[in-house]
C-alpha cells in the first residue's frame, strides 16, 4: 500500500527530545516500512525515517525562533501532499483538525488522528462542519466531548518493542516525565513524594506558555532534598530514568487522552500510578500495570503498601501484549483498508495490497 504520512511539523519525528505526537508518527511509519508497505513522510528536514522524506522546512519549528505562526504553516504540507496526491493510495493526517479539509480535495481516502483533547469550546463548530471525515480516536474516553463525529476506529498508542529495556529490579525513587503545566499537576506529584518520603526525580519541558507558572508555582517546590529537577531528557537517558524508578507518577488533572509516558513506563515494567482521568482506566490495568487513584493520599498509599509485590516482569509482558508498535500499526492498516474498500465500493480504483476480506471490530 502507498500511504502518505502527515506529521506535525513542531518537532523532528521522532523528536530530539519531548514530543508525543510526532514519536507515534515515527513508530508507525518505522512499521509500516518494515511490513512492505510505500510510505511518504510529510515533516520537518531534521526527521529521520526509513520513508521518503518530504522536508518541509529546515529543522522543527519549535527551534525556528522566527516562527510566529507555525499552526498556518501546515497548509504548506497540506498542500504538498496534495500535489503528490497521485503517489499514494491514502493519506493519513496527524495535524488535528487543519487536516480536515484535506479530505474535500481529492477522492483519495484521507484519515486524521487526533491526538489532544477535545472538550474546547471551539471545536464543536469544526467538527460539525466537517462531520464527514473519517476519524480515529487514541482512546474511548478521548471521544466523549464529541460523541457525533465520524469515528471510524479506536487504535491505542504503540512502541518498538525493542526502544525501551525491561528492567527487573527498578530503584528506589519515584519519577516524573513529560510536561510542565498546571494540568499536568506536577505540583501533585511533589506533594505524593512528600507524603511518601521517597526522592522524586523530574524530567519536564517547560513551554513559554507555560514558563510563569513553572516560576510561580512549581519551582519553589524544588526547593526540597527529596526533589530533584532535571529538565528534558533524551530517549537515551530517559530509558535509564525511568527503568530505574521504583515508579513512574502520572497525576494528571486533565482529560488525559491516552497518555505516552505511561506505555514508556510499563515497557520498563516500572508501574504506573496515575489520576482517574480520562484514558487512564483504559490504558493502565490496575494491578498488572500500577494503580489508579483519586486523591494524593491514595496514590501514596499505593505506593507504600501496594508496590512489594508487583510483579515488573507481568507488566512488561502486558505492555507487549496491548501496547506494541506492530499492533499498532496492523489496527491502523485495518482502518485503511476499510476505507479503501469504502471507496471500490463507490468506483474508485482499487490500490495495490489492498484485502478484501478483513474482518475487524472497531470500537
Amino acid at each position: 500500500m502507498r500511504i502518505a504520512q502527515i506529521a506535525p511539523l513542531y518537532e523532528s519525528v521522532p523528536p530530539k527530545l519531548y514530543g508525543g505526537t510526532e514519536r507515534i508518527v515515527s513508530y508507525l511509519t518505522e512499521e509500516l516500512v518494515r511490513m512492505g508497505h510505500e510510505v511518504v513522510l510529510f515533516a520537518s528536514a531534521d526527521s529521520r525515517t526509513s520513508a521518503r522524506l518530504v522536508p518541509m522546512f529546515e529543522r522543527a519549528l519549535r527551534f525556528e525562533s522566527r516562527c510566529a505562526d507555525p499552526v498556518s504553516l501546515h497548509l504548506l504540507a497540506m498542500e504538498e501532499a496534495l500535489k503528490r496526491r497521485d503517489e499514494f493510495d491514502i493519506i493519513h493526517s496527524h495535524i488535528d483538525s487543519i487536516g480536515f479539509v484535506l479530505g474535500r480535495r481529492t477522492m483519495l481516502p484521507v484519515v486524521n488522528t487526533l491526538h489532544g483533547r477535545l472538550d474546547l469550546w471551539d471545536l464543536r463548530y469544526i467538527f460539525r462542519e466537517y462531520n464527514e471525515a473519517p476519524l480515529i480516536s487514541i482512546s474511548n474516553a478521548q471521544r466523549k466531548p464529541l460523541p457525533y463525529a465520524n469515528w471510524i476506529a479506536t487504535v491505542y498508542h504503540g512502541l518498538p518493542k525493542d526502544l525501551y529495556d525491561f528492567n527487573e529490579k527498578g530503584g528506589e525513587y519515584l519519577v516524573y516525565v513529560g510536561r510542565i503545566s498546571p494540568e499536568k499537576k506536577v505540583d501533585s506529584a511533589v506533594n505524593i513524594a512528600l507524603k511518601t518520603g521517597i526522592p522524586l526525580k523530574i524530567a519536564a519541558k517547560v513551554d513559554r506558555a507555560d514558563r510563569e507558572y513553572f516560576e510561580a508555582v512549581i519551582r519553589p517546590l524544588l526547593d526540597n532534598s527529596l526533589v530533584e529537577f532535571m529538565g528534558e531528557v533524551n530517549d537515551r537517558e530517559k530509558n535509564a530514568l525511568i527503568g530505574s524508578a521504583l515508579a513512574f507518577l502520572h497525576p494528571v488533572d486533565w482529560p488525559e487522552p491516552f497518555g505516552l509516558a505511561m506505555i514508556e513506563s510499563m515497557a520498563c515494567g516500572t508501574p504506573v500510578i496515575a489520576r482517574r482521568r480520562g484514558s487512564i482506566p483504559e490504558v493502565v490495568d490496575h494491578g498488572v500495570t500500577g494503580f489508579i487513584f483519586e486523591s494524593d493520599d491514595e496514590a501514596a498509599g499505593h505506593i507504600i503498601n501496594g508496590l512489594s509485590g508487583f510483579s515488573r516482569k507481568r507488566c512488561r509482558e502486558r505492555f507487549e501484549i496491548r501496547f506494541s508498535a506492530e499492533r499498532m500499526a496492523r489496527d491502523y492498516l485495518m482502518t485503511y483498508n476499510m476505507l479503501l474498500m469504502k471507496k471500490i465500493g463507490a468506483g474508485v480504483r482499487e490500490p495495490a495490497g489492498v484485502r478484501a476480506d478483513l474482518h475487524h471490530s472497531y470500537n
